[in-house]
C-alpha cells in the first residue's frame, strides 16, 4: 500500500479505504443451502471453513481494525457445499452500538470487535480479538457468548492462539495497554484455563501474535507502544522502545524468560518455529517498521528468519524470500514443529501486497528455498488460506488450500479449493457464494471431529 492508495478522507467528503469496494461491509445475513459448485469438491473434507471480518452495521468506522465482527462460514460434507452463512458477532459493542475508540471498549472485556479470528477447541468455536474476551458460535454461528472459563480469564485473549498438535494445549496470552501488560495463558486439552503467568515488559505494545515451540512459548516485544495520554494517537511506533523477543519454557513463569534483542521492526503473522538441537528458528514476515494510522505508508512484510542459540545467546538474521506477502500459515499439525511449507498472499506482479490489487496464493518450501505461485487470473483477489490434510496420514503438503477469493470482474466471491501439491494447478473446486465476502481477516478449518472432542 502506497501513499497514493489513500486519497479519501471522511472530511472531504470521501470514503475512506477500509469501508469502499469490498473493503466495505455487506449488511445481510444469508443462508443458502443450494449452492452452485465449479468443480469436484474432495471427498475427504468433511467441515466448516469459518473467516470474521470487520463489517460495520452503520457502513463507516474508525480504523479496519475497528469495524464489527461478521464471521462467514461455508458447510461441506461429502463432496458437497451444504450451507453458506454469514452471521454477526452478537458481542456487547455490537449491540451497544460503540465504535472502537469510545472509553466503554476499553473498560468492559466483553465489548469486542470478534472480528480478527476464529479458533475451535475442545469442542467450541470462538470468535476473536485481542483486547477482549473470547465470543463462543454455535456450529450454525449463532452467538453463544462472551466466554471467561470460568471466571478464571480475567485478561483479554489473543486472536492467534496456538494449538500443540501434540499435548492438544491451546496457549494464548492477553496484553493490555494498562498493568498487567502481558499474561501468558494455557488451555488443556478439554477446555480448562490450567496456567496464568505475568511476563514483565516495559510498557504495552501491540502484540498481535506470538510463537510456540514443542518446548517454548516465544512472545515479540517490538516497538508499537501505547500512549494513553496522548489521546490522539494512543498507539504508534516507537523509536526509543527497542526490539526483543523473549523465550521462555512453556507452562514457564516471568522467572524463566529470557529476552534477546533484534533489530526494531514488526511483525504482525510469524509463519511458525521450532526448536534444532538448542537453537529456537523463528520464520516471521517481518515489517521493516509499522504505522498504525490508516492512511500512513507502512513497509510490506517479506520473510526472514531468526534463530536464538540457548547455549551461546547468539542471535542471527536471514531474509528468506523477496516477495511481499500477507497471511502466512502452515499446516495445523506442524505448528511449534519443524515445517518445511508455508502459505501466504503476495501481490501478483511481485511488488507490495495490499489488497487494492489482485493478488496470488503463494507456497514457500523453506528446505528447498523456493515458492510457486497459484495465479487465479487477474480480477482476482485471495484472502488467507489454510491448508487441510487429505487424511490423518498425509505428508504435509497431501491436502487442500481453502480460502475465500473475490472477484472484482462481476462483485462476486468464492470459496476456492486449491491442490496443495500441485503449485500453479487450477482450483480443484470454487463453490460460487451468494454474496461477497469483504475482505477481511483469519480464517480456519473446522473439521467435524474437532466438534465432538
Amino acid at each position: 500500500m502506497t501513499d497514493t492508495d489513500i486519497d479519501a478522507r471522511p472530511e472531504q467528503g470521501h470514503v475512506p479505504w477500509y469501508v469502499d469496494g469490498n473493503f466495505g461491509p455487506v449488511f445481510d445475513e444469508v443462508t443458502d443451502l443450494d449452492l452452485r459448485v465449479t468443480g469436484s469438491i474432495p471427498p475427504s473434507l468433511s467441515g466448516r471453513y469459518l473467516r470474521t471480518g470487520s463489517n460495520p452495521p452503520s457502513g463507516m468506522s474508525s480504523h479496519w481494525f475497528a469495524g464489527d465482527g461478521m464471521v462467514h462460514g461455508v458447510r461441506i460434507e461429502a463432496g458437497k457445499a451444504v450451507w453458506y452463512r454469514n452471521r454477526y458477532v452478537q458481542t456487547t459493542k455490537l449491540q451497544r452500538g460503540l465504535d472502537a475508540s469510545d472509553p466503554e471498549v476499553m473498560l468492559d472485556p466483553t465489548a469486542s470487535s470478534a472480528n480478527t479470528s476464529v479458533q475451535a477447541h475442545a469442542g467450541r468455536i470462538w470468535a476473536l480479538e485481542e483486547l477482549h474476551l473470547p465470543y463462543e458460535l454455535s456450529p450454525e454461528l449463532d452467538t453463544i457468548g462472551s466466554d471467561d472459563f470460568g471466571g478464571k480469564l480475567t485478561t483479554a485473549f489473543t486472536a492467534h492462539p496456538k494449538l500443540c498438535p501434540e499435548t492438544g494445549e491451546l496457549h494464548f496470552f492477553g496484553y493490555s495497554p494498562l498493568p498487567p501488560f502481558l499474561t501468558y495463558h494455557v488451555l488443556d486439552a478439554n477446555g480448562a484455563l490450567v496456567h496464568s503467568t505475568e511476563i514483565e515488559v516495559p510498557k504495552g505494545t501491540m502484540m498481535h501474535d506470538f510463537m510456540i515451540t514443542r518446548d517454548h512459548a516465544i512472545f515479540m516485544d517490538l516497538p508499537i507502544v501505547f500512549d494513553l495520554t496522548n489521546m490522539e494517537s494512543p498507539i504508534g511506533w516507537d523509536d526509543t522502545y527497542g526490539a526483543r523477543i523473549g523465550i521462555m519454557p512453556r507452562m514457564g513463569t516471568n522467572a524463566d524468560i529470557r529476552w534477546f534483542e533484534i533489530d526494531p521492526c514488526y511483525v504482525f503473522h510469524p509463519l511458525n518455529a521450532y526448536v534444532e538441537d538448542d537453537v529456537v528458528v523463528c520464520d516471521v514476515g517481518r515489517h521493516a517498521s509499522m504505522s498504525m494510522q490508516p492512511e500512513v505508508y507502512t513497509p510490506p512484510a517479506h520473510l526472514h528468519r531468526w534463530t536464538f542459540d540457548l547455549t551461546t545467546g547468539a542471535v542471527n538474521e536471514q531474509r528468506l524470500d523477496e516477495l511481499t506477502h500477507a497471511f502466512s500459515r502452515v499446516d495445523d499439525r506442524v505448528v511449534g514443529l519443524k515445517h518445511r511449507y508455508g502459505w501466504g498472499v503476495s501481490h501478483r506482479d511481485g511488488s507490495e501486497t495490499t489488497l487494492r490489487e489482485p493478488g496470488v496464493v503463494v507456497r514457500w518450501d523453506v528446505v528447498t528455498g523456493t515458492q510457486a505461485n497459484y495465479d487465479l487470473g487477474p480480477d482476482a483477489f485471495p484472502s488467507e488460506f489454510v491448508f487441510v490434510q487429505d487424511d490423518d496420514a498425509a505428508a504435509e503438503d497431501e491436502g487442500w488450500a481453502i480460502g475465500f477469493v473475490y472477484n472484482a470482474s462481476d462483485d462476486s466471491s468464492d470459496l476456492v479449493i486449491l491442490d496443495a501439491s500441485a503449485p500453479g494447478s487450477e482450483p480443484v473446486a470454487r463453490i460460487h457464494l451468494p454474496q461477497r465476502v469483504p475482505f477481511g481477516f483469519h480464517g480456519t478449518w473446522v473439521d467435524d471431529s474437532a466438534l465432538h472432542a
